[in-house]
């Protein structure tokens, strides 16, 4: 028994459908697939439908954008089946309402720099539930402007720290977050610890008791922290999860789904672990 706890569709950032996520999904050879668009479960319904008529379970989830502000960073949470989702709603509704906000602002920018119209970046980003930068380099990728989706022009208009084209929002307290996973009765899992330098933050909420996991096997997972993260792991006695931050092609890092899994111990104590928040 083995699964991809964290892909993204069209709903959010990704570049394929809800269909398409899980026809390969079942095609790749798992048994279970998780939906962790950002910031919505829109697309979870369809995608459970979708898993009894193609034989493969469906684990329904969001990707929780949130904000250390201790340490003034971006970290992801994973939230899996929340059994009060309407809980998370309100959170949900003001990220994506900002970053969509953000991302309009941003996209009037670039088309003060370059010949693109709004017309096409919203050609983009049908189906999604907000803008997203992605949207905004798949236009200029049209267009002949860009390298790759988050290469040199993105740095250059669209980054955070170097973007001359960039818009911040607000994003929620991470201990906020957690916390309202817990609250909604969901699984709450620290994502890619590596990816935007979140080990300190991953040994503090574990002591804390506010997270039940953390995504050990992802694509970008750096060697220097795996002692780290195992070490946090054990000590708290964590579910260790792997998921392949799946975009499709909307990605500079491509891998096929089921690139790194979760295998069936922690994938059983995440149903047993589920089914008692019930």
């Amino acid at each position: 028994m083995i699964g991809d706890l964290h892909c993204h569709t069209r709903f959010s950032d990704g570049s394929l459908g809800i269909d398409d996520l899980i026809l390969y999904a079942k095609r790749a050879g798992l048994d279970f697939v998780a939906l962790t668009d950002h910031d919505t479960m829109a697309g979870v319904s369809r995608a459970e439908q979708l898993g009894k008529r193609y034989g493969i379970g469906v684990i329904g989830g969001v990707e929780i954008s949130a904000r250390d502000f201790a340490r003034d960073r971006k970290v992801h949470l994973l939230c899996y089946q929340p059994k009060v989702p309407d809980r998370l709603e309100g959170m949900l509704k003001h990220t994506l309402e900002g970053r969509d906000r953000a991302i309009r602002e941003s996209m009037r920018r670039v088309m003060k720099l370059f010949p693109v119209t709004e017309e096409h970046v919203l050609r983009c980003a049908k189906g999604s539930a907000a803008l997203y930068n992605v949207h905004i380099m798949l236009a200029l990728a049209d267009l002949g402007y860009a390298e790759s989706l988050y290469g040199g022009l993105f740095r250059q208009l669209l980054a955070e720290k170097t973007g001359s084209c960039f818009v911040p929002h607000a994003y929620p307290d991470v201990w906020e977050a957690a916390r309202l996973v817990r609250s909604a009765g969901g699984v709450c899992v620290l994502a890619h610890p590596s990816e935007y330098d979140s080990v300190d933050l991953m040994a503090e909420l574990a002591e804390a008791g506010v997270i039940d996991g953390v995504e050990r096997y992802h694509p970008r997972v750096k060697e220097k922290d795996i002692p780290a993260i195992d070490a946090v792991i054990a000590r708290y006695g964590l579910i260790a999860t792997g998921g392949t931050d799946f975009h499709g092609g909307n990605t500079n890092h491509p891998n096929p789904l089921g690139t790194c899994l979760t295998m069936q111990e922690p994938l059983e104590r995440i149903f047993k672990l589920s089914k008692s928040r019930s």
